[in-house]
């Protein structure tokens, strides 16, 4: 007989409970037609996007659902996301506009490097074809012809030269493509420090 008490409790209790999880909702919505519907049953799937509310038994408004952006306004909403991750960055990067020169002058500077480097690279293997091709020459004169080795070596010669030529080249685009993004971030940070 003791337990009659903390039994009715938990029984007063459940009662409770049971019935706050069966609370009745309503939602209110706007059909294809424009009228304004509320319903218990749920909103049309087809109509989800349009958004709707969510009301208690007693009419307050429990929960708004908005409206779903268009493919128009999700691309808008994604880019901007996506500008405001980049200026994050950048100012993570570059807390002066002189930062960004900097940065830019680093990075310059290593590709005047691997340039200079491969321009030297050039030069040896230039070097090396003209010496090649005059033992060809000297055998041709000497009325030999000329040893398939010789040849085989000419011919991995010039293929250096053009790797070099192409690396050169790549190296100077990729130059131009430094000096065009760090003049962006600079344009991007001048307009962001203008802002704070």
């Amino acid at each position: 007989m003791r337990l009659r008490g903390p039994v009715y409790c938990l029984f007063a209790l459940g009662v409770l409970t049971s019935s706050a999880s069966y609370a009745v909702e309503y939602y209110r919505y706007t059909d294809e037609r424009g009228i304004t519907v509320i319903n218990r049953q749920g909103v049309p799937p087809e109509l989800i996007g349009n958004g709707y509310d969510v009301l208690s038994e007693r009419g307050r408004v429990v929960r708004v659902v908005p409206r779903a952006p268009t493919p128009d306004e999700y691309r808008k909403i994604q880019a901007e996301k996506e500008q405001a991750k980049a200026d994050r960055h950048l100012l993570m990067l570059y807390t002066r506009v002189e930062d960004v020169d900097r940065a830019r002058a680093r990075k310059v500077a290593d590709i005047d490097g691997q340039i200079n480097i491969a321009r030297g690279n050039l030069l040896s293997v230039n070097s090396l074809r003209v010496d090649l091709q005059g033992q060809a020459a000297s055998q041709e004169r000497a009325g030999r012809e000329v040893s398939a080795s010789l040849l085989k070596q000419i011919e991995e010669v010039s293929v250096d030269q053009q790797r070099l030529q192409q690396q050169i080249s790549r190296y100077l685009q990729s130059k131009k493509d430094i000096d065009s993004a760090f003049a962006r971030d600079k344009a991007r940070v001048k307009e962001l420090l203008k802002r704070k």
